[in-house]
């Protein structure tokens, strides 16, 4: 503390480097926690979002390490990319001591903060990590003993860090290799769901390894080039995470790809025999993408058109503009053109978004989102475009690559572009123009490449005549624009609702009684889809071990003083199973009845062209010159 050199002596070497780094920040040991360094609020719904497929992926894997460690005191956490804790699972006798450190959700445990500690230190070496006892650099977290792994992406991108925390005088020395081994267990996993439409080749030294943790796993695009790998697969091929994208699969196994598909494609069950390049004898398995190409099924008397089964196909509960909106957007995939969307608050733009990635050829890449208006304004600019080392004063010693350069490959979204600051707006433009960053603080331009998908609840147009957006980047990022639907324009509520059921209790057959859902489907729902979902999770968890049909009594107060409040809707009349007519009134001409009457009898016969024509009365002729019109 007096010179700012940790002793050569008695500490191992990581732990040293790390109390030097808490140093630097401006820590001492003997400082208690303040916890003022805890995300709450919008900031962490986002970063909760922005997280939601390692969540969905490490969960299952987190309950299963906590039933290796439920006796001993400790509470398993999951950190993102930058260190906030995004879920905990704790020992009941341990929570109450562990939330005294803020081992909670939202808090931020990187060394700046926290100083010396398994998840911060893992950040900072990129390895795992294990710190016991006194090797904290803070006094206040000598009672515990932590073991930290990173989850890497398929392309060696830091996911997030996986952590047990406990008692030190619990510990024990294989926690660190559970952890290790848990985290391999994520990575594989989000590798097999987000390269599903990549070739994917399994390898092991031995037949019965295929298929286990310890197996690797390669990534390959259409012409066999190398794009992503687990550390296995690196370590079997002798490959550095820097190579990906460079090396060909011919670089270094002595078996074509072809052979191997092959073999996948004729049902051959037996993995191949291949050797590497380096002299190493392999077991193999290779599986091609999924395709998601759209398929038109002729027969002589009908022409059916089966749906487009893509990501967004997934969120398609049946509503005419949303599915208009998908149907635009599939025509503009992969051709380099910006994607705008309007909507209100809460109607799924981010949703959306990230679908409309995983449906183009970028979905191996990273998706980066980013709420324009959650960054503070002091923050966003070395946010987004990245700082060199000691840009100024608190940024990290080794910089920051920034998030619009974490895009690269893959998609950038950016939520709220109307809250972005007019100073931010017009360096943004030069990188979309020269698509070219240069860091703040100084340092190299670096090219990039992405797909840019941006959202807003403003009217940007209006926002820019008024001098409140920059016209210039309006024509850079609407080269589609269109426009979600609020929820109480949407003519598929049920369908919704049901979905979210599935989704919130899988597996229960949760439904609303009638009573409810009508009134539901009266409701105006100010914040949309987000609302809904949060009443719909809150009467969830109100439900008893033997029920499930929602009721007035499961839900919140608020919202059933609300829906009681509606005015009655009346006798609900028995369904028909025609196309619904539209009432001849003023607001509608000839010519929007024709197109709504067609698209009404397209949706009732599944796609069906002749069944929809005969419903109409009119031949397969002239419908599909009207389809075309429409």
């Amino acid at each position: 503390m007096e010179h700012g050199h940790v002793p050569g002596q008695g500490l191992q070497a990581l732990v040293a480097r790390s109390w030097e780094r808490s140093l630097s920040a401006g820590l001492r040991p003997d400082q208690t926690q303040q916890g003022e360094h805890h995300h709450g609020g919008a900031v962490l719904r986002q970063t909760l979002q922005n997280s939601h497929t390692l969540l969905a992926h490490a969960r299952p894997v987190m309950e299963f390490l906590f039933e290796q460690v439920r006796q001993s005191q400790s509470v398993v956490v999951l950190a993102d990319h930058s260190g906030t804790l995004i879920h905990t699972l704790g020992d009941a006798l341990f929570l109450n001591q562990a939330e005294r450190v803020s081992l909670s959700q939202g808090a931020s445990w990187t060394e700046s903060h926290r100083g010396t500690n398994a998840i911060g230190t893992a950040l900072a070496e990129g390895t795992g990590v294990e710190i016991h006892g006194g090797e904290h650099y803070l006094q206040h977290h000598e009672f515990l003993t932590c073991s930290a792994a990173p989850i890497l992406s398929f392309n060696g991108s830091l996911l997030g860090i996986l952590d047990v925390s406990g008692d030190q005088r619990q510990g024990h020395p294989h926690t660190l290799g559970l952890v290790n081994t848990a985290a391999r267990m994520i990575e594989n996993q989000l590798l097999l769901s987000d390269c599903r439409r990549q070739v994917r080749v399994r390898l092991h030294a031995q037949r019965e390894g295929l298929g286990s943790v310890a197996e690797g796993l390669v990534v390959l695009s259409d012409t066999g080039t190398i794009i992503g790998a687990n550390r296995a697969a690196l370590n079997l091929l002798q490959l550095q995470v820097a190579q990906l994208g460079h090396s060909h699969w011919s670089s270094v196994a002595d078996v074509r790809l072809e052979n191997l598909l092959a073999a996948h494609r004729h049902g051959t069950q037996l993995p191949l025999s291949i050797r590497l390049r380096n002299g190493r004898l392999l077991f193999a398995t290779a599986q091609s993408g999924e395709s998601i190409a759209p398929r038109t099924v002729h027969t002589p008397e009908v022409q059916t058109v089966e749906p487009v089964r893509d990501a967004l196909s997934l969120l398609d509960t049946g509503d005419v503009q949303w599915r208009r909106a998908a149907d635009q957007v599939r025509r503009v995939l992969d051709k380099n053109i910006p994607i705008l969307i309007e909507g209100e608050s809460g109607v799924g733009k981010e949703y959306f978004a990230r679908a409309i990635h995983d449906s183009s050829r970028r979905s191996a890449g990273p998706f980066i989102a980013i709420n324009c208006a959650a960054i503070p304004e002091s923050l966003i600019e070395a946010e987004l475009f990245g700082y060199a080392a000691g840009a100024y004063t608190g940024a990290r010693k080794s910089g920051n690559p920034g998030l619009l350069r974490q895009a690269h490959g893959g998609t950038l979204f950016l939520d709220e572009i109307g809250d972005m600051p007019l100073p931010m707006q017009t360096r943004l433009l030069r990188v979309l123009q020269e698509r070219r960053i240069a860091p703040l603080g100084g340092g190299p331009e670096v090219a990039v490449d992405f797909a840019l998908v941006c959202a807003t609840h403003s009217a940007l147009r209006a926002e820019s005549d008024q001098g409140h957006f920059r016209g210039d980047l309006l024509y850079r990022i609407n080269g589609l624009t269109l426009r979600l639907p609020s929820l109480r324009e949407r003519t598929d509520f049920a369908a919704l609702v049901h979905k979210l059921l599935a989704e919130l209790e899988p597996g229960l057959s949760v439904q609303l009684s009638d009573a409810v859902l009508e009134s539901m489907q009266r409701y105006a729902w100010p914040g949309n889809l987000r609302q809904l979902a949060s009443v719909l999770r809150t009467a969830c968890a109100m439900l008893g071990a033997q029920e499930s049909l929602l009721d007035w009594t499961h839900l919140p107060d608020d919202i059933a003083e609300e829906l009681r409040a509606l005015p009655s809707a009346g006798p609900v009349p028995a369904a028909d199973p025609r196309p619904a007519p539209l009432a001849l009134g003023t607001p509608h001409n000839l010519e929007q009845l024709s197109r709504a009457l067609v698209r009404q009898a397209l949706e009732a016969s599944g796609g069906n062209v002749s069944q929809a024509a005969r419903s109409l009365g009119i031949s397969r002729q002239t419908l599909y010159k009207k389809m075309k019109l429409s």
